[in-house]
């Protein structure tokens, strides 16, 4: 891995509960274990594209927790700076699989990870990293999270602060989610969907949502399978999605984040830092589980610089 920068997401981390095969969880036979959560999965993105990068939370003293720790170390996370709590536990989610796409069935009311601790705000981790990765689940979770993620985006940084809107209505249903605003405003970095922007803020559109968050000095607006478009000072652009044989939806945005991120800590335009984007989201979308590796090294470097014709020819998971 590179020595620098280096990178630190923060959020919940859970046990993942996955089917043997398609159907209602009551027809379900077995599940088999495994572990997710969106800064998680960015992190691990990051690491696989060579970016040294850790993961900040919280888990609980028990199996699941320590598998967590575990699967994230083995795929070369750096998980010094998790904090195991002895009495919450682990938080579980259950993916049910269906003709329609999946349904993630969330565990995790009063669990370690929704319970971040305003100590940890003076962690080693978020000090020296020159990229730290939050998402709006993470303010969500409870009244300590939502505490700790408005003090870490106001204080001073040396870094780059990135935010992904994440929109989870269901944990919102009691809280103002009209905070949302002002935490992505106070990032460098934005991501988000266009559908979820238009339900939280009344509009998907790049331009519009630049006037309402103008404070960051990207605005990275994805319109499901087809574009993305980053907004920044010097202006607008905007590159196609990548053709892909899906096989399932579920941590294609945040392999998208962690290719973004990667490859503007490498300093690179913004067309690159798009495509890298896409590739690691077209990677995840090919595979069945919620992190896809990506393309060789040298496959990635052709495709950033490719033609036009040749990357809107470029199919991920099968043939044309």
């Amino acid at each position: 891995m590179e020595g620098t920068p280096r990178a630190v997401c923060v959020g919940e981390t859970m046990a993942a509960l996955l089917p043997d095969r398609p159907g209602p969880l009551e027809d379900v036979p077995g599940f088999r274990s495994s572990v997710g959560g969106a800064e998680a999965n960015v992190a691990r993105g990051l690491a696989a594209l060579g970016v040294p990068a850790a993961w900040l939370g919280r888990v609980g003293d028990d199996g699941f927790g320590r598998r967590i720790v575990r699967e994230l170390a083995a795929g070369g996370v750096d998980t010094s700076h998790v904090v195991v709590d002895p009495q919450r536990p682990t938080g579980l989610y259950v993916k049910e699989t269906g003709p329609d796409g999946s349904v993630l069935h969330y565990y995790r009311d009063g669990s370690a990870g929704s319970a971040l601790d305003p100590g940890m705000l003076e962690s080693a981790a978020l000090r020296d990293a020159s990229l730290v990765h939050l998402s709006g689940i993470t303010p969500a979770l409870s009244d300590d999270a939502m505490a700790f993620v408005t003090e870490l985006v106001r204080r001073p940084r040396t870094g780059l602060l990135s935010f992904d809107l994440n929109w989870r209505p269901a944990l919102w249903r009691d809280r103002d989610p009209g905070v949302l605003g002002d935490l992505l405003n106070a990032a460098d970095l934005v991501l988000l969907g266009a559908d979820e922007a238009a339900e939280v803020f009344g509009t998907g559109v790049p331009r519009k949502l630049r006037e309402l968050l103008p404070g960051p000095r990207a605005l990275v607006v994805k319109d499901a399978g087809h574009q993305v478009t980053v907004v920044t000072p010097e202006g607008a652009h905007t590159e196609p999605a990548l053709r892909v044989e899906i096989v399932d939806h579920v941590g294609a945005g945040d392999a998208f984040a962690a290719g973004y991120l990667a490859a503007t800590l490498r300093g690179y335009d913004q067309r690159r830092r798009l495509r890298l984007g896409h590739l690691m989201a077209a990677s995840t979308l090919a595979v069945p589980g919620d992190h896809g590796a990506p393309p060789p090294p040298g496959r990635v470097a052709a495709l950033l610089d490719a033609p036009p014709a040749e990357w809107a020819a470029t199919v991920i998971g099968g043939t044309p």
